[in-house]
């Protein structure tokens, strides 16, 4: 169920912590090295009790994991070939390894969207997005409960971004998705750095809603636009992903009807009916909190919906955080920052149609420039504009994000969050401290009092 609104301060620790973690001298970095796809490392500079506020399945996030995997190299040739030529994401046989446990005949296949837009034959398969299915091949198939892990990428070297992000939406009383910070390698070789997070499906859905809901995800290739009431012509704006056996399309279809094509008033009048409206105005102050550049009215479209079948009630589920704090496609560097002239909280300066809110991209301020294959557009959303239109609604989100900064970040909590998952990250040995210093800050300029 909807995780409490309860905001929690964990103990102090130390960004000094870090000292002394640069990969290759630190204890961690040894360790790391000497168990390779074996157990978990543990963190010995974070207090696990303390650090995060969940955990992926059983596996804590204050532990620094270990994840391998191999597969036939045909088959991955294969499956590149697959979504280069047709957009397919082609499910592989693979032995994944966690934390020493070994699973045969698991299932592997790429995640992702504007991720993939440099995909070729010469990519390296441990930087690619990932979804690891234990059970697909082989029923039951579980790692302590667990069977889905989504193993994420990132344009910034330590993810911090997004595991940050995650954790404060879980405090915001949003639906989130825990992470993990894993030390990730394919074959063997040398691992990386990799945040790998819950995937949202049947058992996410239950823990977070309720099992007798629906989920639908929003595609990077759509929008929230009615296409009419065959369900076909969503094939590349929405899949449902969980609660097939709840619903169908059908309720998401009317709901897209609703926002798209009802009257002034009869929207206003009519979309708490239709929408968990606290909860979005919510979603909207977060995102302008974390800075992130790519929520549904950004360069993706990033978001599931879930519809609770006893309410008839949407709820907007933030996903996709590793632009959170301003980072920019393909560079990992910082984007524009709140309190830059070119961004503007929403609400302020911007009507239906306008993007005032959003930061400018390659195009101009809320253009529809598009990236590769037509993808990754500065793109509107019609429920945000005519959500945002409405006087009432717009000071409700203002008052949200004046609350929440004061929650979360006036209070210490964000860069006590930003504290622990630096450390952890630290611990890996990984990514040098340097670096994660470099990546820490960006964020600070965000969170800090």
């Amino acid at each position: 169920m909807r995780r409490s609104t309860q905001i929690i301060v964990s103990a102090a620790l130390s960004l000094s912590l870090l000292a002394g973690c640069t990969a290759g001298d630190s204890a961690s970095g040894d360790a790391v090295a000497a168990a390779g796809a074996g157990a978990a490392v543990p963190a010995a500079a974070v207090d696990s009790s303390t650090s995060g506020y969940g955990a992926v399945g059983t596996l804590d996030s204050g532990v620094v994991h270990t994840i391998d995997i191999s597969f036939d190299e045909e088959d991955y040739a294969q499956l590149i070939d697959a979504y280069l030529s047709s957009g397919d994401k082609e499910w592989i046989e693979a032995t994944v390894t966690i934390d020493g446990s070994t699973y045969e005949q698991a299932g592997i296949r790429l995640k992702g969207n504007s991720s993939l837009f440099s995909l070729s034959a010469a990519s390296d398969a441990g930087s690619l997005p990932w979804l690891i299915k234990l059970d697909k091949y082989v029923d039951g198939q579980n790692h302590e409960g667990l069977t889905d892990l989504v193993v994420r990428s990132n344009n910034s070297t330590t993810a911090l971004n997004e595991a940050v992000a995650l954790e404060l939406l879980e405090l915001a009383g949003l639906a989130s998705q825990d992470a993990i910070a894993v030390a990730f390698s394919i074959d063997g070789e040398d691992p990386v750095l990799r945040l790998v997070i819950e995937h949202p499906d049947n058992i996410w859905m239950a823990e977070e809603f309720d099992i007798d809901g629906a989920l639908y995800k929003a595609e990077s290739t759509g929008d929230y636009s009615y296409r009419g009431d065959d369900p076909d012509a969503y094939d590349e704006v929405f899949d449902q992903e969980a609660g097939k056996d709840n619903a169908d399309l059908t309720p998401l279809m009317e709901f897209l009807d609703f926002i798209n094509n009802s009257d002034d008033d009869a929207f206003v009048a009519e979309l708490n009916e239709w929408l968990d409206i606290d909860a979005f105005a919510t979603y909207l102050a977060m995102q302008d909190l974390i800075n992130n550049q790519d929520d549904i009215d950004g360069r993706g479209n990033n978001s599931y919906l879930y519809y609770d079948t006893d309410t008839g009630e949407f709820t907007v589920v933030a996903w996709d955080h590793n632009l959170a704090f301003g980072v920019t496609p393909g560079t990992g560097g910082p984007g524009p920052q709140p309190g830059d002239t070119a961004v503007a909280p929403r609400g302020e300066g911007a009507t239906p149609g306008e993007l005032g809110d959003r930061p400018p991209g390659p195009g101009g301020l809320g253009e529809r420039t598009a990236g590769p294959d037509g993808q990754g557009l500065e793109q509107g959303n019609v429920l945000v504009e005519r959500f945002l239109a409405n006087d009432t609604w717009a000071a409700l989100v203002e008052t949200k994000t004046a609350e929440l900064r004061a929650e979360l970040y006036e209070s210490g909590v964000a860069e006590q969050i930003l504290s622990d998952w630096s450390a952890v990250v630290a611990a890996s040995g990984l990514v040098d401290t340097a670096t994660i210093e470099s990546e820490a800050e960006q964020i600070r300029a965000t969170v800090r009092p």
